[in-house]
């Protein structure tokens, strides 16, 4: 963002209680109801600033569908583990036993329905 008088760049503080390398949006997904965010903005060539609040009355919250987020939770801790194997051969097996797997499916929109195996 460039400053609105000078046209140099722009620094953002996100705040309250908010780590210096927050941005607005994860302020904004961390945020309770009934919190104040103030987001300050400076140009530190010409001194210009800018201070503006955002108000948060209500939280609506959709979840997605059941399935589709542990489905994506069991990818996160699949990959967490793999990323931690350091021999090769480990790493082979691990695609082959992957591979065998898939084969013995009876379909791949099956997998769907089941995924944390209960």
């Amino acid at each position: 963002m460039e400053c609105p008088a000078c046209g140099g760049p722009v620094t953002m503080e996100v705040g309250p209680n908010q780590p210096l390398s927050a941005s607005v949006a994860d302020a904004l997904l961390a945020a309770d109801e009934n919190e104040k965010i103030a987001i300050t903005r400076n140009c530190w060539a010409c001194g210009w600033n800018e201070e503006r609040s955002v108000s948060i009355d209500s939280i609506e919250i959709t979840e997605g569908e059941t399935h589709v987020v542990k489905r994506a939770v069991l990818l996160n801790e699949i990959t967490d583990e793999l990323s931690t194997i350091d021999s090769l051969a480990t790493l082979k097996d691990v695609l082959a036993e992957v591979r065998r797997q898939r084969r013995l499916e009876p379909t791949t929109t099956e997998t769907d329905r089941d995924t944390t195996g209960e």
